[in-house]
């Protein structure tokens, strides 16, 4: 049952999307300090790279299984108050992770942080979705997501310093107590203000009878493929980047966060030339382009002769991945908008957990075949990808 309460002013609008983004940052490191940490924990726990890939797939598997029941909640508690909540219990997981005794109790700690972590990004997006008009949306999530963008070139680095200085547990400590420190502000943010509950919850079979008339929209489950194999491709390969220049250049895990830190380097540019690149592209031109350049880019990471070269292809890279991905996101808070919060959860479902599985295929293949032919197949798969969605891209003028 649908309650009303006045729907809240620009500014309000303004200071939740800040809080947000702080939010979202913390979440954007725990995403992507797992990279800088799989060839430390191959190293102290002697196993391959492949195998220690469980702490990365262990947590993105929860990350997006998770957002079957995420959306939902969004949509019946209020996505404000769900992330609040959600900010604290990931606290409770990292602080776990920071414990863990063994390689299997830190994989079962980072899957337990997946599973509420994964609320904080998508019901962000959802809230944006609910507040800011479709003809300025783009622009404005460009812009939000610039706060999980940073976090992202944090994360890499923040574990690559740790792990060289006093160790790779003082990682997830400090996360611990930046997501409680947000889930404390959030909060009382959340709570003074009532948010319109749409649906009620429902059990088992009303929630997954929800995803069921949701794909039924020829548009929804177009966008939710294409993210799928988006983020089975590109984080497949990625996520053995660190690895990668670790175990071929021999570099410091400090190094190495660096290099990946470029990627959301790459990734802020975008968000600040979005309105110039949709003006002079257009969403299918821009999404085509940037096909071509993940392909360059993953290209180029498999040729490089000396780790220098990696710098601009990975920060690239990030540049090229938010020209297809940014364009998604947006179609993805429109494509049902009666369930926004479901809507989008189902989207970051699909992204998470083909990327889960991507990372799983690529660390077996990665043992057998070595590393350049994993980054030669996913530029391919990646530029063939966005030359068929845009032109099945919906356009609204």
């Amino acid at each position: 049952m649908t309650s009303h309460s006045p729907a809240p002013s620009r500014a309000e609008v303004r200071a939740i999307l800040l809080l947000l983004a702080f939010g979202s940052f913390v979440s954007g490191v725990t995403i992507r300090v797992g990279e800088t940490l799989l060839p430390k924990m191959s190293q102290e726990y002697g196993v391959s790279v492949g195998e220690a890939s469980i702490i990365i797939t262990a947590f993105t598997l929860a990350y997006g299984a998770f957002q079957l029941i995420h959306g939902p909640m969004g949509d019946r508690f209020g996505k404000v108050r769900t992330i609040a909540v959600m900010l604290g219990a990931s606290a409770l997981g990292c602080l776990c992770c920071a414990l863990a005794t063994s390689l299997q109790w830190l994989a079962i700690f980072r899957f337990a942080t997946g599973m509420t972590a994964g609320a904080i990004i998508p019901l962000s997006f959802a809230f944006l979705g609910d507040n800011v008009p479709i003809v300025d949306r783009q622009p404005v999530l460009a812009r939000f997501i610039s706060g999980t963008l940073i976090g992202q070139a944090v994360g890499p680095l923040v574990g690559g310093l740790f792990s060289d200085s006093i160790g790779w547990r003082a990682t997830f400590v400090a996360l611990g107590v930046a997501f409680l420190t947000m889930s404390l502000v959030l909060v009382r943010k959340a709570w003074s203000r009532a948010e319109p509950q749409r649906q009620a919850l429902g059990g088992v079979g009303a929630i997954l009878g929800r995803y069921a008339d949701l794909l039924r929209k020829p548009r929804v489950r177009l966008v939710v493929f294409v993210v799928g194999l988006e983020g089975f491709l590109f984080f497949g390969a990625f996520s053995y980047i660190g690895a990668y220049l670790k175990f071929e250049f021999d570099l410091s895990y400090t190094l190495v966060g660096l290099v990946i830190a470029a990627n959301a380097i790459g990734g802020v540019a975008y968000g600040l030339l979005v309105r110039r690149l949709i003006r002079r592209l257009g969403l299918r031109g821009m999404v085509a382009g940037g096909g071509m350049v993940l392909l360059a880019c993953y290209v180029g990471l498999a040729l490089a002769p000396h780790w220098g070269w990696c710098v601009p292809f990975v920060m690239c890279s990030g540049f090229g991945f938010y020209m297809l991905h940014n364009t998604l996101q947006t179609q993805a808070t429109e494509m049902a908008p009666e369930a926004r919060g479901s809507a989008v959860a189902a989207f970051a479902f699909s992204m998470f957990l083909s990327q889960a599985l991507g990372v799983y295929l690529a660390g077996r293949l990665v043992e057998s075949l070595g590393y350049v032919p994993i980054f030669l197949g996913a530029g391919l798969g990646l530029m063939l990808l966005a030359q068929w969605f845009s032109r099945r891209l919906e356009v609204k003028s």
